[in-house]
């Protein structure tokens, strides 16, 4: 079953379309108020590569874990992780907003305020960047290998292949739970640099897997909607739901436990990031919002089997689940950088601009192997998955 994708004139022009529409949110953004500009670049900066990230984090796992069901679909989580190296470039354009965004990067607050001064030797700008080349090096190196011998399973088969991608999978997803963790500390925790959570980074590496895995389910819906995927069936939709339900509860557990243990503890220090973001004006709808959207709508749609397994409450619900996690997001950058409710054209359109260039890079990717790894040893039982 070798084919190749090939990405069509109207996708291509409509992702192109996409990206100018960011661009001219991004110019609005910076013309009018260059901290919301940043605001908007950081968030959709994070958005995307977590789902990159995670995207290649859900292949290690079906590798590591020699899962059959998922063999005839790895290529679109493979697909999707070919957008760190565009990501990175992004991110190094972050260090120029670094000053509008973080309170820690000015010299003059730090030397004013003590607690700041106690985090200087880890919050510092040169020890930021280098972090912050340090994730993006490990995570791109590993996509280079995993795609090397992924790519290489397609044309000579067998068991070595397939033993090297499972021990790279292992690696990887070592590296990774750590560097994401403490890349989620430096891009948005240290935002609000007075506060701290020990959950924070953990609630944010299950959000970028769980994400991940709702946009990998659309893809496949969409494309099989196209003609591909002909072996999808009713027992891998169970699957793809199992995933998005697993994952919304233990990130609904991590968000209701950082937030009951500090609200109920009643401490200003920790309860002051929770204040603005409940009490404060305009931001209470979109705090209760993301708990309904991220847990509260996946929990009860997709715990019955028949709507678990049914691709027309697929693409209803999963459109949902990609805007909670913009929400997720929004709601933790924008109150410590912007300060007020603004979700508008710039962070619509800002939006809009990154979906599309991350639909194009993944898009491109895709189309540059076959689609269907043939010479997986699982590839069989995918195509003959019955549960």
């Amino acid at each position: 079953m070798e084919e190749k994708i090939k990405l069509s004139r109207i996708f291509i022009i409509a992702t192109l379309v996409m990206i100018v529409v960011g661009i001219v949110a991004m110019v609005v953004a910076f013309t009018g108020d260059p901290q919301r500009g940043w605001a908007n670049f950081l968030l959709n900066n994070v958005y995307f590569v977590s789902l990159s990230a995670g995207a290649l984090l859900f292949f290690s796992i079906q590798r590591v874990t020699h899962s059959g069901w998922s063999a005839g679909f790895l290529r679109i989580p493979e697909a999707m992780a070919g957008y760190l190296p565009v990501a990175a470039v992004l991110f190094l354009v972050m260090i120029f907003g670094a000053q509008s965004l973080y309170h820690w990067s000015h010299a003059d607050a730090v030397a004013h305020d003590p607690l700041l001064a106690h985090k200087a030797p880890f919050l510092n700008l040169p020890f930021w960047i280098i972090r912050m080349v340090t994730y993006f090096a490990l995570w791109i190196l590993m996509f280079l290998l995993i795609r090397r011998i992924s790519l290489k399973e397609d044309v000579v088969g067998g068991l070595e292949p397939f033993k090297k991608l499972e021990h790279l999978s292992k690696v990887f997803i070592f590296i990774v739970i750590i560097t994401f963790s403490f890349a989620m500390i430096d891009w948005v925790m240290s935002i609000d640099a007075h506060w701290y959570s020990t959950i924070f980074a953990i609630k944010n590496f299950v959000a970028a897997f769980h994400h991940a895995a709702i946009v990998i389910t659309f893809v496949v819906l969409l494309m099989n909607q196209k003609g591909y995927f002909p072996f999808l069936n009713k027992s891998h939709l169970g699957d793809f739901s199992r995933y998005i339900f697993m994952l919304c509860i233990i990130w609904g557990y991590f968000w209701f436990t950082e937030f009951m243990l500090i609200w109920y503890a009643n401490i200003p220090e920790e309860t002051a990031y929770f204040l603005p973001r409940v009490r404060g004006e305009g931001w209470g709808f979109f705090f209760f919002a993301n708990i309904a959207i991220n847990w509260f709508l996946p929990f009860v749609l997709l715990m019955p089997k028949a709507t678990s397994r049914n691709k027309t409450v697929l693409k209803i619900v999963i459109p949902f689940l990609i805007i909670g996690q913009f929400i997720d997001l929004y709601i933790q950058i924008f109150p410590g950088t912007v300060g007020e409710q603004v979700l508008g054209f710039q962070e619509i359109g800002t939006f809009i601009g990154f979906a599309g260039l991350f639909m194009l890079v993944t898009g491109y990717v895709l189309s540059r192997a076959n689609l269907y790894p043939e010479n997986h040893p699982y590839m069989e039982e995918c195509k003959n998955h019955h549960t």
